[in-house]
């Protein structure tokens, strides 16, 4: 048999595209060396949301008095925790089998490695099966990165997928890089009970984020009792009895029970036979693409972290169908110009288009409006009235060039956000979209009327 195309990787990127190109009336095979869903899947989104969901019902649990609500205070089961987190893994990973089966699509388990743009090798243990296609889709993702002088070992000191799967909830942890990984796994182990450390080398946490959110973050975070070491830089790291010992440059000690090392990813573009095919790659090792997700070799495309363009699952999983439209003779291109991100701490902070920073770096004009929850009346009724709404506007035209939102529900509320960045709209047309009323919506509304300083309760 010859497939239409060979998907290398069952990620949220590979397994989408795959499915898209069997609607499309393609033949398609994906092989995976591991568990299908990749890592989003099996060792990120997925397994964190569901612990984040466990310490947000402890959350809600513990708070319950303020609403008249007495309760005896929460035992942890820390093994149903987890427990809980891997059926629902396993539920999902199940959902795409099954949808594998709907659509007809072959999966070869096993490591694949391509001989030329129309024949991919799969090995399976000492087995090797040749597979002949018409096309080939690189989604292959990426793994936490990792900063050998710093004597990863998996056990004390680990990364985000060893500290997916602990056992018991740390007394201690130092985490090193205090990005959304980092930011998120101190929100949930913080909310069990573990001292957190965090050491980042930039000048605040979530540096990549508007000023005003990582700011905010930063204060939420110290009021818990998290302990932030900023312009700091870890220069070694020695397993004791007790756990680990951190030096700092700055020849500060750190001790805990655990180290974990977050400090971004590495893409998963070894051993597959790019170079010898002729693919060209950029400065970082990433996978060159065009706008239809091609390479500069007529056949071969590549979505998702391999590309490097936005490490985001939703992100390559547009990237898939795009690549498989264009295989199967419809046109597609990619379009960035509106791409939300979210970070599922407490409270959650989700954003779309450019920071106010970015907008002054790049010469143009920019008025901007906030609104914050503590005047919603949905949100106090909540009791979750910490953070903000903030709009970015192009103060001349209008235009909303980024919405930024710190609060309750801020990973569905920026939905609304992204439709008015990806269709232009001035803050006066969201402002006079009604919104109803008690809603966390309505803090963007207040937001983008208080561009023109004209929020009713702001």
């Amino acid at each position: 048999m010859i497939y239409d195309a060979v998907v290398i990787g069952g990620g949220p990127g590979g397994y989408v595209a795959a499915i898209r190109i069997a609607q499309l009336g393609g033949k398609v095979a994906v092989v995976e060396k591991d568990q299908l869903g990749g890592t989003c899947l099996n060792r990120g989104c997925i397994p964190t949301k569901s612990l984040i969901a466990a310490v947000d019902k402890l959350g809600i649990i513990s708070e319950a008095t303020e609403f008249g609500i007495n309760v005896s205070k929460p035992v942890i089961d820390f093994s149903k925790v987890q427990g809980r987190k891997a059926e629902i893994v396993e539920k999902l990973v199940g959902g795409i089998k099954y949808l594998f089966n709907k659509n007809k699509i072959n999966h070869f388990n096993g490591n694949a490695k391509i001989k030329t743009a129309n024949l991919i090798e799969v090995k399976v243990g000492a087995e090797v099966q040749e597979i002949k296609c018409k096309n080939i889709i690189i989604a292959t993702g990426s793994s936490p990165a990792l900063i050998q002088s710093l004597g990863y070992n998996g056990s004390t000191i680990i990364t985000s997928e060893e500290v997916l799967n602990l056992t018991e909830v740390p007394k201690s942890l130092l985490i090193i890089g205090a990005g959304v990984i980092g930011c998120e796994f101190a929100h949930i182990y913080g909310s069990l009970g573990t001292e957190i450390t965090m050491v980042e080398a930039a000048s605040s946490i979530l540096a990549l984020q508007d000023k005003d959110i990582s700011r905010r973050m930063q204060t939420i975070f110290k009021k818990k009792k998290i302990i932030i070491k900023t312009n700091a830089s870890i220069k070694k790291i020695n397993s004791t009895k007790e756990g680990i010992v951190a030096e700092l440059e700055s020849g500060e000690m750190i001790s805990t029970e655990k180290a974990l090392i977050s400090i971004g990813r590495r893409l998963n573009t070894q051993n597959l036979g790019l170079e010898e095919n002729g693919v060209e790659l950029g400065n970082k090792g990433q996978i060159l693409v065009n706008d239809y997700m091609e390479t500069n070799i007529k056949g071969i495309y590549a979505v998702g972290d391999v590309v490097s363009k936005y490490q985001l699952a939703h992100v390559a999983s547009i990237q898939g169908i795009v690549a498989a439209e264009n295989i199967m003779g419809q046109e597609s291109k990619m379009d960035y110009s509106a791409v939300p991100s979210c970070i599922f701490t407490n409270p959650e902070v989700a954003t779309v288009g450019l920071t106010e920073q970015q907008v002054k770096q790049m010469g143009i004009p920019v008025k901007t409006g906030k609104f914050n929850f503590m005047a919603n009346g949905k949100a106090l009724c909540m009791g979750e009235s910490e953070g903000f709404v903030k709009v970015v506007t192009h103060q001349e035209t209008d235009v909303i060039l980024g919405v930024h939102i710190i609060g309750p529900h801020a990973s569905d509320l920026i939905a609304e956000a992204t439709l008015a960045v990806k269709k232009g709209l001035t803050a006066k047309e969201l402002v006079t979209t009604i919104h109803a009323h008690p809603t966390l919506a309505e803090a963007i509304m207040e937001a983008a009327e208080n561009v023109h300083g004209l929020s009713i309760h702001g």
